[in-house]
């Protein structure tokens, strides 16, 4: 099977230059050189990934979203707690622990758009942000596939082959 990776994520905006500087300040995303599509667009990077920006009419769906892994969760998450960007209207809360020690927080962006943000280690986050948290367990029952289940898979040595080191790439 040939390897895919994901290049980029395209998102709407409704000012671009503040949501350009809303994903420069927390997550350090940079500006890239972008073609002229004839319409104000902006595409960031942070190593290898790419987030494009569109600034256009239309509005944002409500539920589809893009999920984005941090290496430091507490402060990505006292970042978006100043920048008020938390979303609870989309799945009803912003923060959940997901089985596997996992930590989900959904926000969105200056355009609109909804974004997750997503770190192994929910139990070794301090505990102002643990008791912010709702316990997915708690309020949806799950079997044992469901606790099986994780947002983190290592990557292939070789296409499709097991065994390389965990790199904190994330399925959706």
């Amino acid at each position: 099977m040939t390897e895919i990776n994901l290049n980029h994520v395209s998102v709407v905006a409704r000012d671009l230059g503040e949501s350009q500087r809303f994903y420069e300040d927390l997550f350090a995303m940079e500006a890239l050189p972008t073609p002229n599509f004839g319409f104000p667009v902006v595409w960031l990077r942070h190593g290898s990934s790419q987030l494009h920006l569109f600034e256009r009419p239309d509005g944002p769906p409500v539920y589809h979203h893009f999920g984005l892994a941090v290496a430091d969760f507490a402060t990505t998450y006292a970042r978006a707690r100043e920048l008020e960007a938390f979303d609870t209207t989309a799945f009803g809360h912003h923060l959940y622990e997901l089985p596997g020690d996992i930590a989900q927080l959904y926000l969105r962006d200056p355009g609109g758009n909804l974004l997750e943000v997503d770190a192994p280690g929910f139990a070794a986050l301090p505990d102002d942000v643990r008791a912010d948290a709702r316990v997915l367990a708690d309020l949806q029952p799950q079997d044992a596939t469901n606790l099986r289940a994780t947002l983190f898979h290592e990557a292939s040595a070789t296409a499709g082959g097991p065994g390389a080191p965990a790199t904190g790439t994330r399925d959706g």
